[in-house]
């Protein structure tokens, strides 16, 4: 086949992208150099690097298991069952994404005594994760083509047996993905791990940058966090060449068959109101209970205002950024697939496990030293959402391109189009669905990030995410709460188009077996 847009035009473009990626790398490669290979050697073969190490990568682990067995449940019951309204239960398991971490642990910690430590965190990050893998598995589960499942039945197959062996294959991308974000994000969390006092990496980065006293052993655990994050993306990518694909057998997609749970139905409804209840119902709680006293202090609407403002404003700039950026490095994996896509699509996830403040002083550092009118700007803070963030995006983006026929370009290029005709005229309006999805996702993503946010705000520019973590880090819980709560609000209004996305809200043909 004919490649629709030059490879190399794209492949120019999505180095580019994957640059402001990697400014972060560049950063700590330069200060971690600085410091010498002893200094280096030093800080690697401490203990305590070890340890930091080692319960990183068991929360990590504990965290995405948790999430992809529930995300997994979650998704097959609101999409292949009967369930008892299944289209509010589809929302409701969506919503713990509009919940940034710090905000349910701080939650978490001022409704339940002792609530710390390891498995504290482990909780707090299933609850507010779990989306990010029943949000996709959800979506695949929703578009797949039933046919195959179908052969399956007609050849003897239980419904069950059938879900294990045909359905879960098919989404096994959509899983692995999800898991993968999960993964990541645990591992570059810093606000709930903080609340909590989960020793981890990124609060050991964060404790030694704020006070000073060791920066060069900081970024080098930094470094480790790298490294860490190559081995769980190398390890992500070898069970996706595994993976089998599956090829559609028929023509226009048709609605999968709802399976009957029968006794189960009730149980699958506690089982769900019981993930529900502990992900959305303590924060809110919570929040009502701090709320009201804390809207009565003086100056607190004009406060809350200029904040919620504000957030809006940085959140739209670093998702336009970002999806800019995206743009040429999804359409490059989807449209001119290889080596080159392949090692530049993996290139882009390695500063999003980076704690923020790292990305936060890299980018300072490369305000003021390389682009120093972006310096104190809102545009600064941008760059470092799209540093963090630009995997959400690509991802939106290639799986836009791949469901997106090519034979409409193929037959518009051998009509004589111009590639750059073809590609503003067909292929980006053909993936705006997914564009517009992926740009929600980061907005939403960056109204939630907080070390960044925190250096890299112009002086004077307090967002809903800095106000709210200025209040809870001194326990002023009610001065907190209308922060938190309309930060809630705003996030909760795109989950719940992504989840709509996800087809969870339509109507399908009832049937199966029981």
């Amino acid at each position: 086949m004919r490649r629709l847009v030059p490879r190399p035009a794209l492949a120019v473009a999505a180095v580019a992208a994957v640059a402001v990626a990697l400014i972060p790398l560049a950063y700590l490669g330069v200060r971690v150099g600085d410091a010498g290979w002893a200094r280096i050697s030093e800080e690697l073969f401490r203990a305590r690097t070890g340890e930091l190490a080692t319960r990183s990568l068991a929360l990590a682990g504990v965290v995405t298991t948790s999430c992809t067995a529930l995300g997994v449940a979650l998704a097959f019951f609101v999409t292949r069952t009967d369930l008892p309204a299944r289209r509010l239960f589809g929302v409701l398991a969506a919503l713990p994404l509009a919940v940034p971490s710090y905000v349910a642990a701080f939650a978490w910690v001022s409704t339940v005594e002792a609530f710390e430590g390891f498995w504290a965190a482990a909780l707090v990050l299933t609850l507010v994760s779990y989306p990010y893998v029943s949000l996709p598995v959800a979506a695949a589960l929703t578009s797949a083509d039933p046919a195959q499942e179908e052969v399956a039945r007609s050849l003897g197959s239980g419904p069950w047996r059938t879900f294990l062996r045909v359905t879960l294959r098919q989404v096994r991308p959509a899983v692995g993905a999800g898991a993968l974000l999960v993964a990541l994000y645990v591992l570059s969390d810093f606000g709930a791990v903080s609340v909590l006092r989960a020793d981890v990496f990124t609060p050991a980065v964060f404790t030694s940058i704020s006070l000073g006293f060791d920066r060069a052993g900081a970024l080098v655990l930094a470094t480790v966090l790298v490294v860490l994050t190559m081995l769980i993306v190398s390890g992500e990518q070898l069970t996706r060449r595994r993976a089998a694909r599956y090829a559609r057998l028929g023509g226009a997609g048709r609605p999968p068959a709802r399976l009957r749970l029968g006794r189960l139905r009730w149980l699958a409804v506690s089982g769900l109101v019981g993930t529900a209840g502990p992900a959305l119902g303590v924060p809110a709680a919570s929040l009502a209970r701090w709320f009201g006293e804390g809207v009565s202090r003086p100056g607190a609407l004009s406060g809350l205002a200029t904040a919620a403002g504000n957030s809006l404003t940085v959140s739209a700039a670093g998702a336009g950024l970002t999806m800019l950026l995206a743009l040429p490095l999804g359409l490059l994996g989807a449209r001119a697939p290889g080596t080159v896509a392949v090692v530049l699509d993996r290139l882009a996830y390695l500063s999003h496990a980076l704690p923020g403040l790292v990305i936060g002083l890299s980018l300072v550092f490369f305000g003021i030293n390389v682009a120093y009118p972006l310096y104190q700007s809102v545009w600064l803070l941008a760059l470092a959402y799209a540093a963090l963030f630009l995997p959400l995006a690509v991802a939106a983006v290639g799986t836009a391109a791949l469901q997106a026929p090519p034979a409409l370009e193929e037959v518009a290029r051998s009509l004589g189009r111009r590639t750059s005709h073809v590609l503003r005229t067909l292929t980006v309006p053909l993936t705006a669905p997914g564009i517009g999805a992926g740009a929600i996702l980061v907005f939403l993503t960056c109204m939630k990030e907080l070390p960044a946010t925190l250096l890299l705000r112009p002086t004077g520019t307090d967002t809903l995410a800095t106000e709210l973590w200025s209040r809870t880090s001194v326990s002023a819980y009610a001065a907190a709460a209308p922060y938190a709560a309309l930060l809630v609000l705003l996030a909760a209004v795109p989950t719940w188009w992504l989840s709509a996305r996800t087809g969870v809200l339509t109507r399908a043909v009832r049937g199966g077996g029981s």
